[in-house]
């Protein structure tokens, strides 16, 4: 378990709603945060939600994947009517499980996901028609509307390109450890709040890789414009110092929000920034105090 100060013990349930609240606290462009809701989403659906998927992690009769999945789901919806977390349960179960088993790697992941059974992809299935992601659409093949495959990684696999949440299962998560993890270490280190360092991960990455989200419910337009505004602003963080880039950032969120129904919302990095606190708290590259 990890020791995040001298005398508190956190179970990995308990570092899930930690990541989960550290994330939805923190004001990063384009999504709900403590001073910014949604119409229809707000910051006490996630707040609830980090608390009951916590539970869900603790309270687990299983290390089964697919079960843990779908029962971190349903426990979601007991209370929130909304879908929150559903790319932030696909990405932390796996890890859970991994870190559960005292490995907490590309490695232990990569052996944890060759090891799914068909079972696996059917809960998994159902769990994201239960949660009813917005942006998903129809395919020709893998569609979650039809039957699961007998492997969960063909359906990721197949949805890779447009979905950057199954990618890590095709990659052993390497965006989560190469990417996001040492982002937000360097930036606690860099900027001495884990608040700034979350924000500067998110749109790094939203440079990086752009929003499979925004890209699917939007389009490549889109796609690029939130690339290259979040790249314009870490230029302005070196060429000319924080403010230049705080303010490249406000404007980023506000093109972000200003966008019908909330579509411009990126929250596949949303959710990717999750999964690396989590698997940071663990391995204690991000450490407390949480300033």
């Amino acid at each position: 378990m990890p020791n995040t100060n001298q005398s508190v013990q956190l179970s990995i349930g308990r570092v899930a709603s930690l990541a989960c609240l550290l994330e939805v606290c923190a004001a990063k462009p384009g999504n709900v945060h403590r001073g910014a809701d949604f119409e229809d989403m707000t910051m006490n659906d996630f707040v609830i939600s980090a608390e009951l998927f916590g539970q869900a992690i603790d309270a687990r009769k299983t290390d089964e994947l697919g079960l843990m999945i779908l029962d971190s789901v349903r426990s979601t919806q007991s209370l929130v009517e909304v879908n929150t977390n559903l790319g932030i349960i696909l990405l932390t179960c796996p890890l859970a499980i991994a870190a559960n088993d005292g490995e907490l790697s590309s490695t232990a992941i990569r052996r944890l996901l060759k090891a799914t059974k068909p079972e696996d992809a059917e809960n998994i299935y159902e769990a994201i028609r239960l949660a009813s992601p917005g942006g998903l659409g129809e395919t020709a093949e893998m569609d979650v509307a039809g039957g699961a495959p007998t492997d969960i990684l063909d359906a990721m696999r197949y949805s890779s390109d447009q979905d950057l949440v199954a990618r890590q299962y095709t990659n052993n998560f390497q965006q989560v450890f190469d990417d996001v993890v040492p982002l937000l270490s360097g930036g606690q280190k860099q900027f001495g709040s884990i608040n700034e360092a979350i924000i500067y991960a998110h749109v790094s990455m939203l440079a990086r890789y752009g929003d499979s989200l925004i890209l699917r419910k939007c389009g490549a337009g889109d796609f690029e414009r939130v690339q290259s505004m979040a790249c314009r602003a870490l230029e302005l963080l070196i060429e000319s110092g924080r403010d230049a880039y705080l303010s490249a950032v406000g404007e980023l969120d506000f093109w972000l929000r200003s966008s019908d129904g909330n579509k411009r919302n990126p929250g596949t990095t949303a959710d990717l920034i999750t999964a690396g606190l989590f698997v940071g708290i663990i391995n204690e590259e991000i450490t407390a105090p949480f300033k």
